[in-house]
Parts: structure tokens; sequence; C-alpha cells
């Protein structure tokens, strides 16, 4: 079947650390050329499209934020729809907290309808402890995605799936996780693109969020041995992607 629409993970796909992935630019090139639709899905929820488009270009990736959907935005899409007209606390920066503001939320500590747990740069006591307090009084709990670990220029750093199991532990409340491997961020981003399942490619480098993701929403899959997952742990889950490959340079757009 002919692939007409890819969803494309970032880290670990097209970037790593500080550096471009050899030949993901020629590979966004083949994109273009061939007139295939594509959107850059990540589950970073700390800058907003803009932020990222300009982080991508700097490494030589023309990708406009026209064409990035992260986990933010899937995240404040799914506050509007469950309620359009509410109170949030969010823990998390700007690609979080403007995302759900123009959702038409309040941010505001005061009695919120959610708690939204996203990335941050620095999580600090007094704001868990707030989170911990409006949860068990009753605001419902959302996290942008599971990932316990994220890449940074030392080394793996705790992320929100991390953080969000402190919160659990200490309030007996699990979070609803919005990110990846959620069919509803797949099907958000699959609505931006004007794209179906059928005909569109997830490729990703983590078989516990990229990987399942796609398989969950009936999308064709891709994984790529330049992030997380490596060759051999391949055989440690119970589903496989279709295609496995060294980088995303190895990708034939047709």
């Amino acid at each position: 079947m002919t692939i007409e629409s890819y969803l494309i993970d970032m880290d670990g796909v097209l970037i790593r650390g500080r550096e471009m992935i050899p030949g993901a630019d020629q590979f966004i090139q083949r994109l273009r050329q061939k007139k295939r639709k594509f959107l850059v899905l990540t589950n970073n929820s700390l800058y907003a499209p803009v932020d990222l488009a300009h982080k991508l270009q700097s490494f030589g990736l023309d990708i406009p934020k026209e064409q990035i959907f992260t986990c933010a935005m899937a995240t404040a899409e799914f506050l509007h729809q469950q309620q359009p007209i509410g109170k949030a606390y969010v823990v998390g920066e700007t690609g979080l907290t403007e995302a759900v503001h123009d959702a038409g939320y309040i941010l505001t500590s005061l009695d919120p309808d959610y708690v939204v747990l996203g990335e941050t740069h620095g999580y600090n006591f007094e704001q868990i402890t707030k989170a911990v307090r409006l949860i068990q009084a009753g605001a419902r709990f959302i996290a942008t995605n599971p990932d316990s670990t994220g890449p940074s220029d030392q080394g793996i750093v705790p992320a929100c799936g991390a953080m969000a199991a402190l919160i659990e532990k200490a309030t007996g409340k699990a979070p609803f996780f919005i990110g990846k491997p959620n069919p509803f961020m797949m099907r958000a981003a699959l609505n931006h693109l004007g794209a179906h399942s059928e005909t569109t490619v997830m490729i990703g480098d983590r078989m516990d969020t990229d990987v399942v993701a796609g398989i969950q929403s009936g999308l064709q899959t891709i994984l790529v041995l330049t992030g997380v997952t490596k060759r051999e742990e391949i055989e440690l889950y119970p589903y496989r992607p279709q295609v496995i490959l060294e980088s995303v340079a190895e990708i034939e757009v047709t």
C-alpha cells in the first residue's frame, strides 16, 4: 500500500542531542519532493511548536511550526473536548502552559478542575506538594506523557512519567496520560494532518511508545535504531514493527 502520510518522532529519529541524525535532512527533502504529508510528533511538552521549529532549523532541518505536533497540544485538545471551559493547575513549561491557555483554560491553583503535569526544567517540592493536595481535594490528574526518562546532552534525565509516579504514590490517584502511546494523541495528530490511518506510517525509535502507538492506532510502523531501542531488545516485546532500519536515511519515499 502506498504511504501517503508520515508521523515522525523527533528525538532519536531526526535529532540526537545537539545534532541532526545523518540523512534526516535528505529524508525530509524526499518527502517534499514526493509531496507526501508529514508531521513531526513529539512527547516533548517543554516547548511550543515555534520553538521546536527554530531548534530543528538550527540543526539543518527546515520544518515549520505548522508541521510539529506535541503532546502538550494533544493534552490541550483533550481538555477542550472533555470540558471546553475550565481551570487547570499546570506543572510544566511554556509549551504546555500556552497550549492549555489557548484551549480556553484559566491557569490557577484555586479549585482547579484538572492538575496537568508535563515536562519541566526544574520540578520543585512546592509545586509537587501543591499538585498532590489539589488532586487529593478532587482535581482530576492528567499527564502529558508516560516517558520515565528523557534525553539530554549529559545523558538521561527523569521525565514526566517518573514524576507522575511520585504523585500517584502520594495521592493514590493514577494519571491519565495523553501522549504516545495513547491512541488519542495519534488520532489528534492524524486529524491535524488531515490523514487516514490506513495510508500513514509512524516512524519512531521507541518500542514502548512510538511503535505500540502506531500499532494500536492502525498505522504501519517503522523502527529506527538511532535512538533508545537497540536491535537485541526488539525480541523482548510481544509486538513488532513492520520495518526495522538503521536510520531514516534508509527510508525510501515512493
